[in-house]
């Protein structure tokens, strides 16, 4: 008889034991979180990363959360991801090399610029901001990180996802005269020096595919039909999309909106579809969960059962996820100062 995806799986637990560690994010299918050892959203498993003495990590996710392991991960441990090419879209938004050309430009008129990145990067992008100074943030802590970014006395250049840090200039209070969009056309060479001098927030104008389909209209219907029901969205939504629901958050704040909520509540959930339908088989019976609309991130689907167990199954000859020292050892800066920022 063919063995199972699942039966595999288990058994290279049970033999591997503490030397292995499976991390999975809450966008990962059922099939794949329920052999998870570690599920969270990237600021959890990031914290989790520096804890772990397994010899083998293996991350269910995409590319860039795999990066981070691998950069965070001691000496020794070998961090694999099951499909390679689960690309993020709105991280390919931010190449390092345009990064480093719009920093160039930006300080053509003598005020330097910090970098602050969402944690969906790469690990270039990631090391380029910790060159300048700054640091990654998470839809979590993006508050604080960018309060502390603000205090540092240079303008701050957020990237990639527009959205998030307009939110969350919206939450701080920063009015809109003092934060920029950037434009990066033309390699760079589009960016309006002169007009970026009066801003202290230049903002990447990069986005979230899954969550840019959620709009207000959506919610406006509901309301109309439901005006008891919730809606609680991700901060990668739109502006007008967050002002319309009544709580926005990442994925740790909205599963706790969920779990919060009376019995009865009718909760709709503007992110995506895994974590949606997840909350929904939990409450089942309690508590009635839908989606603002069915938004599916097809790189992270990318990581299966199937896939999983195939890693499993050849750990020593799977290529693992690696990264240049003169990468990583930047990247690991500004990592490390968010973690040290938000302990």
């Amino acid at each position: 008889m063919t063995q199972s995806f699942s039966s595999i799986i288990e058994e290279a637990r049970e033999k591997l034991g503490d030397r292995l560690s499976i991390l999975a994010h809450h966008y990962q299918d059922d099939a794949v979180v329920r052999h998870a050892d570690h599920v969270g959203d990237s600021l959890e498993l990031a914290r989790k990363i520096p804890g772990l003495d397994s010899e083998y990590i293996v991350f269910c996710g995409v590319y860039f959360m795999a990066e981070t392991a691998a950069i965070l991960a001691k000496p020794g441990q070998k961090t694999l991801i099951p499909d390679a090419t689960s690309n993020c879209v709105m991280s390919e938004m931010a190449p390092a090399k345009l990064f480093k050309r719009v920093l160039e430009r930006l300080g053509e008129r003598g005020r330097d610029c910090i970098g602050l990145t969402y944690v969906n990067s790469s690990a270039a992008i990631k090391a380029v901001c910790g060159e300048t100074g700054g640091s990654v943030c998470t839809s979590a802590n993006a508050e604080r990180m960018l309060a502390w970014a603000l205090k540092q006395g240079k303008r701050v250049v957020f990237l990639p996802d527009q959205m998030l840090a307009h939110n969350t200039c919206d939450r701080l209070g920063v009015p809109p005269a003092r934060r920029r969009l950037l434009d990066i056309r033309q390699g760079g060479e589009l960016v309006d020096v002169a007009a970026a001098q009066n801003a202290d927030i230049l903002i990447w104008p990069g986005r979230c595919v899954i969550h840019s389909r959620f709009k207000p209209q959506q919610i406006q219907a509901i309301k109309a039909k439901e005006p008891e029901a919730l809606v609680v969205v991700h901060p990668e939504c739109s502006p007008q999309t967050v002002a319309a629901a009544d709580a926005c958050g990442s994925t740790s704040l909205i599963i706790n909106f969920a779990a919060e909520a009376p019995d009865g509540a009718v909760i709709y959930i503007g992110t995506e579809w895994n974590l949606v339908d997840r909350l929904a088989q939990e409450y089942r019976g309690k508590k009635t969960i839908k989606p603002l609309a069915r938004s599916l991130c097809s790189n992270m689907a990318k990581n299966t059962e199937e896939k999983l167990a195939r890693t499993l199954r050849n750990l020593a000859a799977e290529p693992g996820v690696t990264v240049r020292e003169d990468i990583a050892r930047p990247a690991t800066l500004a990592l490390n100062r968010m973690l040290e920022i938000c302990a």
